[in-house]
């Protein structure tokens, strides 16, 4: 008889077996055995009559949830079931957080064992992690898990009993959320404020000097102006973005262009005086090793990784045992991290950059309770980020974890801050250095750099020897303008610190919901800002409107403050459920109330600011309506249009298209055929000769390039779109066709070698499609290719090279598809099985799968993409 230990991964199963007796059975539960049902299918026959039964919750009988096990994990639970049989003990291995200790409660009930039962937590995968673990079992926490339960319930009260009102009153799929409304609303509030805000244009001046009246490098330096006759002038601080002037009580002289460029002339030859010179030592400490929100806003910023990534990434790294538990608030680190990363630290760099005395940081979050230590490599000793053997972005984010780690325990950069005045006739300028007297911890990690050296470089300005007298050379003296901007878009690392800097949710959750609102059409994500869609602003507008506590953050952060309290059994579950749902002022009697009260064409309705059009979200998507006369004129909004993108000349653009036609470019010089400007579902594009009811002689169309507006399109720049592709020549080498095109990711250099061997690389952003020569498609050709997508939208290069398949020799590869990533074998595709990640999955694995889906499971495969599909659209 063995002992049984269930963990929820195959991958963190495979890890911990290697530290186990041989007596000890490790098997997965794929996650959770256990939920509430996701559709109406999966609602047992015997409650389907109930009303509460599409809740998933029995309201009126304390809240019973209705647990079922999916159809997709009763396999996993009859496989469980025969090892319990075959056990003296079961162990539950699960995570150390609400979440793990939910599913060793689900396990407990499902498998119903009649041996004796342990609960085993760790927060790493190390030998002597699990053997201290295996001496130190305990029980389940039942107000932990109630916790999480109720957190459950919640979430389905306000998604299951709001959702159906979105459908009703705005558009069909909508999906409301309790942290998820919340998180859309702060992404429309900064939206509104921007198109509120109202820019500044103010002017100063800037002057290139040399401290010796020669040209030497060395001793340049540049200052900008501060005061005119003792009066401060204004800069962009000082301006009301709401009016774009300058703000009451500023007491600045605003210079416009024309002030500026009299007084570059005025003091032009007049001499230059140091006035006053100060330097201010200062120090910098380093930044606490990681929190799961922290690592998920470094790591975005850095690694440019979103918040779902860098998650699937860590979870990886965790469960093949390379870093501790990454879901936690905790910046605490162990007596051995500490000593781990001291002795780092000294190896690497020396004795003097260690701290005098090891730093230990202090947890700030009141609820912090996921994990008790913070994100760190795992292990007594830390491997260097080479000597992992990781690559890709594995490698990536371990180096940020392992620099981040081992900079936490190193010296204080010492810095100096030097402030230059310079007096020229009656205004001031001033120029402002720092030096780098002891880097310290930059030596190791500068927060939001890739590399620090080339970061300490950055940061360091040095200024010429100069001392209060001296008279330093003005060679150069420039007018410059400026205006003011608006608030900046949330990031997904910006809008992280946001929810938790409020309260809401909590970090374990945040990449889940982020991802959730850009899968959900709430916000698109470009160039990493999350911008709000007309969707977000009408479903916020209705949330805000009639249920303002549920999208207030101060609410919802009451409300995490409750589920902690439960957690730790200093507050009752039922009562709080009870009244947040069927009280006097409970969900269920608002929605009740607010129901009949709701107009649904108000509630379609988008108003923006500065804008006299109104936009409705239809049936299709968004449309604007503009009154002209007695009638309305409707025109639909391109796809990838967002509030932020939306002015009044746009909407006459629209307007006009819809009730005048497209405009015409001009005739094409080689057939005389119109070329017109339209613009279309994906945006603005031009198009060769009139529509034809012919379905095969579709007349043809070309996008415009990224950063071309409608307004600037001209005849010679229509004629060349339409005559992409355009050959450029053949490939020296292989003798394969080279051509230049624009596709759906923009402008790209095609090597075409015929069948299936074609090679992609996209254009830099100072080549032009429409002029890059044969030469110059070369160079790109040459470049190590970084990514591109083929024809079929699927990544030409492989995310992963597994190695030649045992039958043919030929490789194996994993590649990026539009429903996730998949194992490729010549012809033959698999998707990667949920427990399996890219960095996982190995060649003997999926061989099997290959052979499981060339043995027969394609067509249940194609039923299912089939469906998927279905379900998007």
């Amino acid at each position: 008889m063995s002992t049984l230990v269930i963990v929820e991964s195959p991958t963190k199963a495979r890890t911990i077996r290697n530290y186990l007796p041989s007596s000890y059975r490790v098997e997965a539960s794929m996650g959770h055995v256990r939920d509430l049902p996701q559709s109406a299918s999966d609602i047992p026959e015997n409650v389907k009559g109930e009303k509460w039964a599409q809740l998933g919750v029995n309201v009126e009988a304390d809240f019973e949830p209705l647990y079922i096990i999916p159809k997709d994990k009763k396999k996993v639970v009859k496989q469980l079931k025969d090892a319990l049989k075959e056990a003296k003990e079961l162990i539950l291995a699960t995570d150390e957080d609400r979440e793990g200790e939910s599913i060793s409660w689900h396990l407990l009930q499902v498998l119903q064992p009649k041996v004796p039962i342990k609960r085993m937590v760790f927060h790493e995968i190390t030998d002597s992690a699990i053997k201290a673990a295996l001496k130190n079992c305990r029980n389940i926490d039942e107000h932990v898990v109630r916790a999480q339960e109720t957190r459950r319930i919640l979430d389905r009260l306000v998604g299951y009993t709001l959702s159906p009102l979105l459908w009703k009153k705005i558009a069909s799929g909508l999906s409301a959320g309790r942290v998820q409304s919340v998180a859309v609303r702060l992404l429309v509030q900064r939206e509104r404020q921007r198109r509120a805000f109202r820019q500044g244009t103010y002017w100063d001046l800037k002057a290139t000097l040399s401290a010796t009246g020669t040209k030497d490098k060395s001793q340049i330096f540049e200052a900008k102006l501060i005061t005119v006759g003792g009066r401060k002038i204004a800069t962009g601080a000082d301006f009301d973005e709401n009016t774009g002037q300058i703000a009451a009580g500023r007491n600045v002289l605003l210079l416009n262009q024309q002030q500026a460029e009299a007084l570059t002339q005025r003091l032009s030859g007049k001499p230059w005086r140091v006035s006053n010179l100060e330097e201010r030592p200062t120090t910098r400490k380093p930044s606490p090793p990681f929190t799961t929100s922290t690592l998920q806003q470094e790591s975005n910023r850095k690694l440019r990784l979103s918040a779902r990534d860098t998650m699937r990434i860590a979870q990886s790294l965790y469960e093949q045992g390379y870093i501790t538990y990454m879901r936690t608030d905790s910046v605490h680190l162990s007596d051995q991290a500490i000593a781990a990363a001291r002795a780092c630290a000294e190896k690497l760099y020396g004795k003097q950059y260690l701290s005098p005395q090891p730093r230990q940081y202090t947890t700030k979050s009141k609820g912090a309770q996921e994990a008790h230590e913070a994100i760190r490599p795992a292990g007594s000793s830390f491997r260097t980020p080479q000597e992992t053997g990781l690559s890709g972005r594995e490698f990536d984010l371990y180096d940020l974890i392992w620099k981040r780690t081992v900079a936490c325990q190193m010296a204080d950069a010492r810095q100096t801050q030097i402030t230059l005045d310079l007096q020229v006739e009656d205004t001031g300028f001033r120029s402002t250095g720092k030096r780098i007297d002891f880097p310290g911890y930059l030596r190791a990690y500068v927060e939001g750099s890739d590399d620090p050296n080339a970061a300490l470089e950055d940061q360091e300005v040095i200024l010429p020897n100069l001392k209060v007298g001296d008279s330093p050379t003005c060679q150069k003296l420039d007018a410059i303008g400026h205006e003011t901007q608006p608030p900046a878009r949330f990031t997904e690392a910006s809008l992280v610190k946001m929810l938790e800097s409020e309260g809401i949710g909590r970090p374990s959750t945040y990449a889940s919901i982020i991802g959730t609102i850009i899968d959900r059409g709430y916000a698109q994500l470009v160039n990493n800002a999350l911008i709000p869609t007309f969707t977000a602003f009408a479903v916020t507008g209705l949330l805000e409107k009639y249920f303002p506590e549920l999208v207030d953050p101060r609410f919802t952060s009451r409300m995490e403050q409750t589920l902690d309290d439960i957690s730790t059994g200093e507050a009752q579950w039922l009562p709080y459920l009870n009244k947040f749902y069927l009280g006097e002022t409970g969900l269920r009697k608002q929605v009740d109330t607010q129901e009949s009260q709701i107009d649904a064409s108000v509630a379609r309705t988008v108003e923006l600011e500065n804008l006299d059009a109104k936009v409705r979200i239809g049936r299709f998507g968004p449309y604007i309506e503009v009154q002209n006369g007695d009638g309305a004129v409707t025109a639909s909004i391109p796809k990838n249009l967002t509030p932020a993108d939306l002015d009044p000349e746009r909407v006459e653009i629209l307007l006009r298209q819809k009730t005048e036609g497209p405009d015409i470019v001009g005739q094409h010089p080689q057939t005389g055929e119109p070329i017109y400007l339209k613009v279309g579902t994906y945006g603005p594009y031009v198009q060769l000769g009139e529509e034809t009811s012919d379905a095969k002689k579709k007349p043809k169309t070309m996008s415009l390039p990224k950063g071309v507006t409608p307004e600037n399109v001209t005849l010679e720049m229509a004629v060349g779109l339409l005559s992409l592709p355009r050959a450029l020549g053949v490939h020296p080498e292989t003798g394969g066709k080279i051509s230049v095109s624009l596709g759906r990711f923009g402008p790209y250099v095609l090597h075409d070698q015929g069948k299936d061997a074609k090679e992609y690389r996209s254009l830099k952003s100072t080549d032009d499609v429409l002029t890059i020569d044969f030469k110059r498609a070369i160079e790109l050709l040459a470049e190590p290719k970084k990514g591109g997508r083929s024809a079929k939208g699927k990544t030409k290069e492989p995310l992963k090279a597994l190695g030649n398949h045992p039958a043919d020799d030929e490789p194996v590869n994993i590649y990026d598809g539009p429903y996730g990533a998949y194992v490729k074998h010549g012809k033959t595709n698999a998707s990667i099985p949920e427990g399996e990640t890219v960095e996982t999955l190995t060649l003997a694995k999926a061989v099997e799968l290959l052979a499981a889906k060339a043995s027969g499971g394609s067509k249940k495969t194609g039923k299912s993409k089939t469906s998927t599909r279905s379900k998007k659209s």
